[in-house]
């Protein structure tokens, strides 16, 4: 007589000899070993629906005793195998959506929006070499000076078309982005003729310092002229729309990843509960304390969702050091620095054309206060406000009177070095305000000589000299800060990439095996 296996039933269920079938209360009801349907079910009343149609099947599902071990066990591990496919799926789409957000911040958006920044810096400094080569004036004695100034001038000219040519190629699929960018270089292109006829006329006349030919000087005011009325706007307006992008994206992208943290607890959790509940049933109708392979496949499911929870709020977190701590500053920095050097220019453009001397005084003092923004509506207010400003803040660095570039800065402090470098931007400013202030006293005691070798005086204490101290302090606090945002997106890279996919790849794939593991043998005893 063949012989086999007897498998465990729960109380209240008894099996039928002979058909393989489990009833409720001891009850005997013979069922068909193939389907496990009645053999010999009675026909149903006239106008009751038939067995199999839709009313009846769902009122199957409502009745105690339709749920027997088998079923119980297959429906709750589908449905914790659903719940573990689902999870996976919510958390494929954050992290992917994660991976997507570092690379539109971290590596399109910001670094274009840098480079709007540099093309501002590069084109204001520019303007200030172009008046420069007018102030130094053409005479065979100031020659070596002449050739310095004209060094730098085309260092920032190669700069400036570096920096159209990578903004080209960034807006590749965009048509009117190109166009804006092609007239950007064609406005270049004519500043640069206007620059070299008025350094050829210069040369020519052989004019002596802060006395230009009057041809070149009048080369030169339509040269700054296209400058300020459309290569200056036009960057800034390509530096303010790529930082409204990266605002944009990031506000969008850290609201992503703040849901998707939260649709990742709530499927995750009801994987657990899911697999707990599959876990008691085993228990409780099978009379086991517990399955090793559920308890594992519960485990993996909680490393699963403690993995996904960190990496979503590991990345919000560095998007926002990435965005607010460092991308803030370096923006903010980098359009002081770049402005600075424009009123650097205004100083020289002062000097060397008498007929637009207010206007250019005026400049001066309007980028200063973009820089350092004072409640003082004068130029002559000005210094002594700033000095005032300066002592508050050296004896508390919480003291922070004042707005601007510089203000906004040194109210986003973050990491470490970040404010004494910032301090020295802040002392250095003062330094060079004092250095203009004496530019305009030489200037107003008829000493105009004096003046402009003061401003052109490349040593410690003259006004190039300490303007390059300047300018060093501001790349100490930007690099600093373009350090913390590099490292922040290059965490996120490594955090998010092969091998997080793989991680989380297998633990999907363990949790599922061992869910199946666990009850194939269970239910192999009702076969």
């Amino acid at each position: 007589m063949a012989t086999g296996v007897t498998p465990q039933v729960a109380p209240g269920e008894t099996l039928s000899e002979g058909t393989g079938s489990v009833t409720a209360g001891g009850a005997s009801a013979p069922r068909d070993p193939r389907t496990g349907r009645p053999s010999s079910a009675q026909a149903p009343a006239p106008g009751t629906s038939p067995a199999g149609s839709a009313p009846a099947g769902l009122a199957r599902l409502f009745d105690r005793a339709y749920w027997t071990t088998p079923r119980r066990v297959r429906a709750l591990t589908a449905a914790a195998l659903a719940a573990l496919l689902l999870f996976a799926g919510v958390g494929y789409t954050v992290l992917s959506g994660a991976r997507n957000s570092v690379d539109a911040i971290g590596h399109r958006a910001a670094p274009q929006a840098e480079r709007a920044s540099d093309l501002y810096f590069a084109l204001g400094d520019l303007d200030a070499q172009a008046a420069n080569l007018l102030l130094v004036g053409a005479d065979e004695a100031d020659f070596a000076k002449r050739a310095a100034v004209k060094q730098t001038y085309d260092q920032r000219r190669a700069q400036a078309d570096a920096d159209l040519e990578q903004a080209t190629e960034a807006l590749s699929g965009d048509s009117a982005g190109r166009k804006a960018v092609q007239d950007e270089l064609d406005a270049l292109g004519q500043y640069e003729a206007l620059v070299a006829r008025s350094d050829l006329q210069e040369s020519t006349a052989k004019s002596l310092p802060g006395k230009p030919a009057a041809d070149a000087l009048y080369s030169y005011q339509q040269a700054t002229d296209l400058l300020r009325s459309q290569l200056l706007p036009d960057a800034d307006q390509v530096a303010n729309a790529n930082a409204a992008t990266v605002e944009s994206s990031y506000t969008t992208q850290r609201g992503d990843l703040g849901s998707g943290w939260w649709w990742l607890l709530v499927t995750g959790l009801l994987a657990l509960v899911l697999l707990a509940a599959l876990q008691r049933t085993l228990t409780v109708r099978y009379r086991r304390l517990i399955s090793p392979p559920l308890v594992a496949a519960l485990l993996l499911a909680v490393i699963g969702l403690g993995y996904g929870l960190s990496l979503a709020s590991g990345t919000s977190d560095r998007l926002h050091t990435a965005k607010v701590d460092a991308y803030d500053s370096v923006i903010a920095l980098s359009r002081a620095k770049a402005v600075a050097y424009d009123s650097n220019a205004d100083e020289s453009r002062w000097l060397s054309d008498p007929s637009r001397a207010a206007s250019y005084s005026q400049a001066f003092f309007d980028k200063s206060q973009q820089i350092v923004k004072l409640d003082h509506t004068d130029q002559a207010g000005y210094l002594a406000a700033l000095t005032r400003a300066v002592s508050a803040h050296q004896a508390s660095s919480a003291n922070v009177g004042f707005g601007g570039f510089l203000g906004d800065e040194l109210h986003n402090i973050t990491f470490p070095g970040e404010q004494q470098a910032a301090d020295q931007v802040l002392s250095e400013f003062q330094t060079y305000q004092q250095d203009d202030r004496q530019i305009r006293a030489l200037q107003g005691q008829g000493r105009l000589t004096d003046a402009i070798a003061f401003d052109t005086g490349t040593a410690v204490g003259q006004s190039d000299g300490d303007f390059a101290k300047l300018s060093d302090a501001f790349d100490q606090v930007i690099a600093i800060n373009q350090h913390a945002f590099d490292q922040a997106v290059q965490q996120s890279d490594d955090d998010l990439g092969a091998t997080a996919t793989i991680a989380c790849a297998l633990l999907l794939a363990g949790a599922l095996a061992l869910t199946v593991l666990a009850v194939r043998p269970r239910l192999r005893e009702y076969r």
